[in-house]
């Protein structure tokens, strides 16, 4: 299967809104990010989006992406669920109604901000969305399984998701021991780490490095990257071998046994 990182910046993106620091005015477009989110292309057609955030629409031009499905999300906060009105695009496109799963409290966000979506005579045109609770057990999309990653983002829940020998944590600063047991052996994981210093809700760089030599994934692969990290290709040559900083477009194949 293939990953598309289709945006690997923070809730205000890169560049930030009048910052005038040197990632902020980089020309670089490594340093360009949307808000995070990842499209995953299964080998037999099958499309599945993790996190819908305010640049969804923008990334799926981007990225042409002519049919999705399904969407997984890793948590309620507006940064990864802005973008949910825009799913009606594929509503007409595809005729499909949109698949989206998430545990009970990130669903009731949704029914929440999206309330005109789920009336019982909802306006011609609103989003058609279905759904779907999940809690930590694996559950099928199709004939993929999706294995749920239970982690925190400071006092929140929040959930990351595994599928074959790929795994995807984003929005995190601590991975209990149980779910530490569901990432072994794997190609490739996609972590969220922020910027270079402590902070109390996203490990920072050094904590990020520290994980990924402890789950030990073939490749490790950084996301939800903040302009002061500093800059992508500055990061990267200090980076240790097997560990590199994600950008946008960034597009991974998972070797799957």
């Amino acid at each position: 299967m293939e990953v598309i990182l289709s945006g690997t910046g923070t809730s205000q993106g890169v560049p930030v809104i009048g910052c005038d620091c040197t990632v902020c005015k980089s020309t670089d477009t490594h340093n360009v990010r949307l808000r995070t989110a990842a499209i995953i292309q299964m080998s037999n057609g099958l499309n599945i989006q993790i996190d819908c955030g305010p640049d969804f629409r923008q990334q799926i031009l981007a990225n042409d992406i002519h049919s999705l499905e399904h969407i997984l999300l890793t948590h309620e906060h507006m940064d990864h669920i802005a973008g949910m009105d825009d799913v009606r695009a594929f509503n007409f496109s595809n005729r499909v109604d949109m698949n989206v799963y998430g545990t009970g409290q990130v669903l009731a966000r949704i029914r929440h901000h999206f309330d005109y979506a789920f009336s019982r005579v909802p306006y011609p045109g609103a989003p058609r969305i279905v759904t779907n609770v999940i809690d930590s057990n694996p559950f099928q999309l199709n004939d993929v399984i999706v294995q749920p990653i239970p982690v925190w983002h400071g006092k929140w829940p929040v959930m990351g998701f595994r599928i074959g020998n790929f795994a995807y944590i984003t929005d995190v600063n601590a991975i209990p021991a149980s779910s530490l047991e569901l990432l072994t052996e794997l190609d490739v994981l996609v972590l969220g780490v922020l910027h270079q210093k402590q902070h109390h809700s996203h490990y920072h760089l050094e904590e990020g490095i520290k994980v990924a030599k402890l789950i030990g994934a073939n490749r490790t692969i950084f996301t939800h990257i903040s302009h002061q990290m500093g800059l992508h290709d500055e990061v990267s040559a200090e980076l240790p071998t097997g560990i590199e900083l994600g950008y946008d477009g960034m597009r991974i194949h998972v070797h799957q046994e």
